[in-house]
């Protein structure tokens, strides 16, 4: 991993407005900083080799924020070639663009830039991918996988039991605090992205499976640190990591003999999916995964669409039965004369 000292002025500048200003999350931030380093190593020749150009490289003496402040949109079709030649997918692709619009925005509102060499490049289309999501019977083998053991599988049990319970993700799993929740009215305070903090509720087993953790924690004198106001913690008594959750469900999905390729985010779409296929409306799960954007949220309505196909052939008078014909096609009713006398 890059560290900052790694970075040039006008990198850092950006960095440090994303995480100031913007309030990104430090991952955010670091992945951010990643694609520049490798943005900025291809601006100095020293990848891409093959795409290189004496007029992208430039002199020896010249500076990485000179070459970043005169990088031209051929310059960006270059790097994109490299990408594909280096088999990223359209997926990272379309990221490390993200990163480089917003770093030249940001370079062009403090007044360092007047054009924005990424004005004319088109992000390339993505195939739109469904998330993957687990049946009932699936995410109750995985919640009964850590079993009733020390207080480390009674952590683990909570710990499932919420991300399932609220659809939070992992990020705010471990950045929650003893006092970011109301057992009694079984909400969770969340800390979501850019600072925004969303109430949620929880479910009663998971209300029940934290009682019986933070009973557990108040007995293990591992767990006294000063880590206390942090609601799940490792056997050293820290705060548990992103990576040691992954590492955790990696366990358990073995026990329950699932797929090893479910992440943790797998955890939230099932959670949005479920709610929909149980009759929430899409701004409610919106408001719960705390989507900024109501097309973030409606990828899940794909996976709704064959609860929507049952609800529609239950309720709808024409799903099923024979069409009434129209009176155009009828054959027209025949007249009886009474006959004439005589």
């Amino acid at each position: 991993m890059t560290e900052p000292k790694d970075f040039c002025p006008l990198v850092r500048a950006f960095l440090d407005y994303l995480k100031l200003e913007r309030h990104f999350s430090d991952y955010t931030v670091r992945s951010y900083g990643a694609d520049l380093f490798q943005f900025g190593q291809f601006l100095c020749g020293q990848i891409g080799t093959s795409f290189s150009n004496p007029e992208r490289v430039g002199s020896p003496e010249e500076s990485l924020d000179a070459k970043f402040l005169r990088c031209e949109a051929l310059t960006i079709r270059e790097f994109l070639a490299y990408l594909t030649a280096q088999n990223y997918t359209k997926s990272t692709t379309a990221r490390k663009l993200a990163t480089l619009r917003s770093f030249y925005k940001f370079l062009i509102r403090r007044g360092q830039l007047s054009v924005n060499p990424l004005s004319t490049i088109r992000t390339p289309k993505q195939e739109r991918r469904l998330p993957k999501c687990l049946d009932l019977e699936q995410v109750q083998k995985l919640l009964d996988a850590p079993g009733e053991g020390d207080i480390l599988c009674i952590r683990d049990k909570a710990m499932l039991e919420v991300l399932y319970s609220s659809g939070i993700r992992v990020s705010e799993l471990v950045d929650l605090e003893v006092q970011d929740i109301d057992l009694t009215e079984g909400v969770l305070r969340v800390r979501g992205k850019g600072r925004k903090d969303r109430l949620t509720p929880i479910g009663s087993q998971a209300i029940l499976a934290l009682k019986r953790y933070f009973v557990a924690r108040q007995s293990d004198s591992r767990m006294n640190t000063q880590y206390t106001h942090k609601v799940f913690l490792n056997k050293h008594g820290q705060p548990l990591s992103t990576r040691s959750v992954r590492r955790k469900l990696d366990k358990y999905l073995t026990i329950a003999g699932l797929d090893p390729g479910i992440s943790p985010h797998t955890l939230r779409h099932s959670f949005a999916t479920h709610l929909l296929n149980n009759g929430a409306d899409l701004r409610s799960v919106q408001e719960l995964l705390g989507h900024q954007s109501l097309s973030t949220t409606q990828v899940y309505t794909h996976l709704t669409t064959r609860r929507m196909k049952e609800v529609y052939d239950a309720a709808h008078p024409r799903a099923h039965e024979s069409p009434i014909p129209h009176p155009a096609s009828q054959p027209a009713p025949t007249t009886v004369y009474p006959a004439k006398a005589g």
